[in-house]
């Protein structure tokens, strides 16, 4: 047996054994806090089909006495691995099960592994993975510390066209510096293309062999230096475990194969899991769609059951719909949150308005905008930074959201500029932008600006309060966003602590339900720019309204703060 502790990615401790031996209690290695620990065990069988023919799990014991059963995964040849992490500090202990209990290499095998406390400055293994709030609104890591989610899109980052280490971990780079801190990355069964394209394959191939007999650990090899240096820098993997009409193709039974071998890879790491791009949207360019759809819906619920029997460390699941997550499932109870995908073209109000109806609906969970106006998505006219920003506003205030995933074409589909990706199965292109161009888009800034001004606020006490503001006189034209006239303010509050207020032009606002006769601090956040201007003083009348009048320096959106006067 081989033991392997990960204090980074790339410094590595490894302890090797005999695949008989009994780790003894004085030379136990250590791994610190939420950190990855990794065991091997190597087969003394020499199978024919090792990734068919037999299972492995490491049955673990935790100080406290609670029993997990880790899934191991086939690593090529005749070796099988399991990667484990745990918040619970002391001694565990574990034990490898086979399904074939006659191979002494795979089965009884046992070792342990003293967790100690993590001492570092990452947030995902100082505070712990993501779960969902008390609240049942908004994320927390595992400690409790508040987690707003302002995700990128990356879908087919594991591709070789995103280069690594050079392309990948300047893209990176870019987004921490940014702020952002989740991922949004799809395992190699991708959107856009039918399967086996070779715009999909990284350095080394396809994640499965082309007629599906076995996955290919070469692929997943590659996959998880990618996998663990986003952990390594502070992000959350959003891991998308296939596009949803790769279902068909595969079947429920290798589907399953599949999660459980993402599982096994990566279930010890901070991850989120998504079970599919567009679950219930066939192929491209089927011709049973209604058919294949209702399928897949079934299909896809019972991957998501079967996600949460098989993942010791219970991360959230989701699944990324054509529209709203609870509508691409049978049962919405088996989402831990509610993913949206709202839309390229539609209006800001529309954004606002699916999130809130999801915020409104049971079961209560988070809603997430997982996929809404792509910058420099090309719909005959090119979305820009503008339709970045109404979408993200929208959505975190009038919609109640718990974060939100922004997207630039170019990204998501790694154009190059040797390489643009190229057409989709339906003939369609969605631009050019080569991705290096597209990470200095400006909606990226802009949106990691927000971010800040929301962490400087109590943002996760927020509610969505749309008719506690409005227009004062008639509205105003519509001209920056292509309406005849502008929706109503956006408006999200806590109690008497906050109001926060979001006008797609400027213009003057009625505000109400303010504390009457009291005096309030106020302040507009220029969304472009990302600063904040000198506060001014407001005062509620007797019903409690207030007028405010807008900023004259700018024909953009603005973003107005309100808390009441410190004595």
């Amino acid at each position: 047996m081989i033991m392997k502790t990960f204090p980074s990615l790339f410094a590595l401790l490894c302890l090797s054994v005999s695949s008989e031996w009994v780790l003894a209690a004085e030379t136990k290695p250590t791994a610190r806090a939420n950190e990855e620990v990794e065991w091997s065990v190597i087969s003394k069988e020499d199978y024919r089909d090792p990734f068919n023919d037999v299972e492995v799990d490491f049955v673990v014991t935790t100080p406290d006495n609670q029993r997990l059963r880790v899934p191991a995964f086939w690593a090529g040849g005749q070796t099988w691995r399991g990667r484990y992490s745990s918040a619970t500090m002391g001694v565990h202990r574990f034990r490898a099960e086979c399904s074939d209990t006659s191979n002494a290499g795979l089965h009884g095998v046992e070792g342990q592994v003293e967790i100690t406390a993590y001492r570092g400055d990452n947030p995902l293994f100082l505070h712990g993975g993501l779960r969902v709030a008390a609240d049942r609104r908004h994320f927390a890591h595992a400690d409790g510390t508040p987690f707003l989610w302002l995700g990128d899109t990356w879908w087919m980052g594991l591709c070789a066209r995103l280069r690594w280490p050079g392309d990948f971990q300047t893209l990176a780079a870019d987004r921490k510096q940014k702020g952002f801190n989740v991922i949004q990355i799809v395992a190699g069964l991708y959107p856009d293309m039918p399967a086996f394209d070779e715009r999909g394959a990284n350095e080394a191939g396809f994640p499965w062999e082309k007629d599906y007999s076995r996955i290919r650990p070469e692929y997943f090899d590659a996959a998880d230096r990618r996998i663990f240096y986003l952990v390594e820098q502070g992000f959350v993997p959003c891991v998308v475990g296939a596009w949803g009409y790769h279902l068909p193709w595969l079947g429920a039974d290798r589907m399953k194969k599949h999660w459980r071998y993402l599982i096994a890879r990566w279930g010890a790491l901070p991850v989120v899991w998504c079970a599919a791009g567009e679950g219930t949207m066939p192929f491209y360019l089927s011709k049973n769609r209604a058919a294949e759809s209702a399928m897949q819906k079934r299909e896809w619920t019972e991957i998501i059951r079967y996600i949460h029997a098989a993942d010791p460390f219970h991360r959230l699941v989701t699944i990324h719909p054509p529209s709203r997550a609870r509508d691409a499932v049978t049962d919405p109870r088996v989402l831990d949150f509610d993913m949206h995908q709202s839309g390229h073209g539609d209006p800001a109000a529309r954004h606002g308005a699916l999130a809130l109806g999801a915020y409104r609906s049971e079961p209560i969970m988070p809603v997430i905008s997982g996929e809404a106006r792509y910058e420099a998505l090309d719909l005959g006219r090119k979305l820009d930074a503008t339709d970045s920003r109404q979408a993200f506003w929208a959505h975190l205030i009038n919609g109640g959201c718990a974060g939100h995933t922004y997207g630039a074409n170019g990204i998501w589909q790694v154009n190059r500029r040797d390489q643009p990706y190229g057409p989709s199965p339906g003939g369609n292109n969605w631009g050019t932008t080569p991705w290096d161009e597209a990470m200095r888009l400006p909606g990226s800034s802009q949106l990691a600006a927000a971010k800040r001004l929301l962490e400087s606020l109590p943002w996760h006490k927020l509610e969505p309060h749309p008719e506690w503001v409005d227009w004062y006189g008639s509205a105003p034209e519509g001209a920056m966003t292509g309406q005849t006239q502008v929706a109503p303010p956006f408006c999200a509050g806590v109690s008497d602590e906050l109001r926060l207020v979001y006008l797609l032009a400027p213009h003057a606002v009625q505000m109400s339900a303010l504390k009457a006769g009291t005096r309030y601090m106020a302040e507009w956040f220029n969304p472009v720019e990302g600063v904040r201007q000198r506060a001014f003083e407001l005062a509620a009348d007797a019903q409690g309204k207030a007028l405010v009048t807008p900023p004259t320096d700018g024909t953009h959106d603005w973003v107005l703060v309100v808390k009441p006067e410190e004595p």
